[in-house]
């Protein structure tokens, strides 16, 4: 018995003698690695972001209705020193009928005079304003039919300031060939909507925008054999009018960058942009010191396209898609500065550039801008300033933002 105890004391102090080397070595090893860290240089993160950009925000209040009910902004535009936001007012109900607020300063908001034509324009939501040559007129919508789908009006402005909607037949935007409207923008030889048809890529030009005329199945706006073409947005410039959008090639699950131009919205000229194996696409389209510049998705983020005199060229990216249907809800440059608001899936966030598209900074909005189908954001700018709307689905702010030169 005395024999085995001894043995077993002497196997366990040579565990204890081995526990002891391996945490002796372990030491040494320890110091050995943090003397070798302490002489590398501290390693770099990657993920800093860009220093924010601030604006300094004060709320504008727009005129309750004379019923009981939610104002609701869907755009905002400038148009020959009169502001005008555009949407509608909803009654407890839900019931909606269109409306316009004006304004001579961005301050002091008054209700301007509509007349609606039909029973669906009655109850319209008025979701794009355009302005051309000191008018104004928009674009509005509203669910309805036995297929639960957009009824489109249009609206023009008469002399004395009233909007006043257009009579036009139910496949003019509507019919089994409809996919959606998108905008409408005022330029120097008329009026354009962007949207799309069964076909592809469409427009609707008018002169006056008191008739449009619809543009669908058109050669290298409509879908061909190089891809299915899909357009969210156009601007006018000194040479005609520019769309931008996005071309689905065979074979691919993603969309490339699209650009159109036309001298007079019926004859188009296709531009595809080179494209990665991401999803990119150009949602908005801005003129900054006469350059037209595109944003959009780009991939997992968002990103800018900048039109050189040599052709279009990817400018900087930002953001980060969170989840959800990301997209674009407004981008408007005022002073050589450009405002993005864009959504993430979740939340809208902005985003402002100072060097036509290629580095971008963030900008904390006024208010929380959670996403959702009742739910929205508008954006305009002029002198300096951006005027921005926010209906957080149960009520709708609009705030007016100035460069905080603090943040300069």
């Amino acid at each position: 018995m005395g024999a085995r105890r001894s043995t077993l004391t002497r196997r366990s102090g040579a565990r204890r003698l081995g526990v002891s080397r391996v945490r002796r070595l372990f030491l040494v090893v320890s110091g050995l690695l943090a003397v070798v860290l302490a002489g590398c240089p501290a390693p770099q993160r990657d993920d800093a972001g860009p220093e924010p950009a601030r604006l300094h925000w004060e709320r504008v209040e727009l005129p309750s209705p004379s019923e009981p009910g939610r104002v609701l902004v869907r755009d905002l535009v400038v148009c020959a020193g009169h502001w005008y936001a555009a949407g509608a007012v909803a009654d407890p109900a839900g019931a909606t009928s269109p409306a316009v607020w004006s304004s001579l300063d961005g301050a002091t908001w008054t209700p301007v005079p509509l007349i609606a034509d039909s029973f669906y324009g009655r109850q319209s939501v008025l979701f794009s304003v355009g302005c051309r040559d000191g008018a104004v007129a928009a674009v509005g919508g509203k669910v309805g039919g036995a297929h639960g789908n957009p009824r489109v009006s249009t609206w023009w402005q008469r002399r004395d300031g009233t909007l006043v909607e257009v009579a036009a037949s139910f496949e003019l935007y509507g019919g089994p060939k409809a996919v959606n409207v998108s905008r409408l923008t005022g330029g120097p030889d008329g009026w354009l909507i962007v949207g799309n048809r069964a076909s592809g890529a469409a427009a609707w030009v008018s002169s006056d925008a008191a008739e449009f005329a619809i543009v669908e199945g058109a050669p290298e706006l409509a879908t061909d054999g190089q891809g299915v073409t899909w357009a969210f947005d156009a601007v006018a410039g000194p040479s005609g009018w520019l769309a931008v959008g996005g071309l689905l090639a065979p074979g691919r699950i993603d969309r490339d960058p699209a650009a159109w131009t036309s001298p007079d919205g019926r004859t188009w000229r296709r531009t595809v942009l080179p494209g990665g194996q991401e999803y990119e696409e150009m949602q908005r389209v801005v003129l900054v010191d006469g350059v037209p510049l595109g944003v959009g998705l780009r991939g997992r983020a968002f990103g800018a396209w900048r039109q050189e005199s040599a052709g279009w060229t990817a400018a900087g990216g930002f953001g980060q898609v969170a989840g959800g249907v990301p997209s674009v809800g407004g981008v408007a440059v005022t002073a050589g500065q450009v405002l993005a608001v864009v959504s993430d899936g979740e939340r809208y966030g902005g985003w402002l550039s100072g060097d036509r598209g290629d580095g971008w900074r963030p900008v904390e909005l006024p208010v929380a801008a959670p996403v959702g189908a009742a739910r929205a954001v508008a954006l305009s700018a002029d002198g300096g300033r951006w005027w921005l709307a926010v209906d957080d689905g149960v009520r709708t702010s609009v705030w007016v933002g100035r460069p905080d030169p603090s943040s300069e």
